[in-house]
């Protein structure tokens, strides 16, 4: 295996424990993701899979236990700020603005990155130089790199709901 070595501990996941009235989703749970690995949480319908992930991405608050990212606990943080720490989840159906292109579809996914404020979005600089600008040029030159890495250049402008089936 040509990977990076395993590291740190960057997410610790314990005692977790939830429940919806007399349901118990999830009982005494706690597991570890080191850096540069990757774990899988498996089970049948109804197991907890989504309960926990919802723990992990402050969704849910557990009744008990504790998680923490990269050192700094956060169970009682709401979805927003556990995503600007990097922790993210997907779903298996896609949410995507079919009306959009591929990149504009990427930037909005950038969004919990900008810090300009929607004043300075909405009264640009007529000359491009505002920091809105500065910083969406910013924002665009990564989105680019992320397309070259998933090597769909030439889909950058299709609208997402035109594109071949499984991209």
């Amino acid at each position: 295996m040509s990977g990076k070595p395993i590291g740190e501990v960057i997410l610790e996941v314990k005692n977790i424990s939830l429940a919806f009235g007399g349901v118990k989703a999830l009982t005494d749970i706690s597991f570890n993701v080191r850096e540069h690995e990757i774990r899988a949480i498996i089970g049948p319908n109804g197991a907890g899979k989504s309960s926990m992930l919802n723990c992990i991405n402050g969704v849910y608050v557990p009744q008990e236990g504790e998680i923490s990212f990269r050192g700094q606990r956060f169970s009682h943080m709401n979805s927003r700020q556990v995503a600007e720490m990097g922790v993210a989840r997907t779903f298996q159906n896609l949410a995507l603005f079919k009306g959009m292109s591929v990149i504009d579809n990427i930037m909005t996914g950038r969004n919990l990155r900008i810090k300009s404020n929607l004043f300075s979005q909405a009264f640009r600089n007529p000359f491009g130089f505002g920091s809105a600008e500065k910083e969406e040029v910013k924002h665009r030159e990564f989105v680019e790199h992320i397309i070259d890495f998933l090597e769909i250049q030439a889909y950058r402008k299709t609208p997402v709901g035109q594109l071949p089936y499984g991209l």
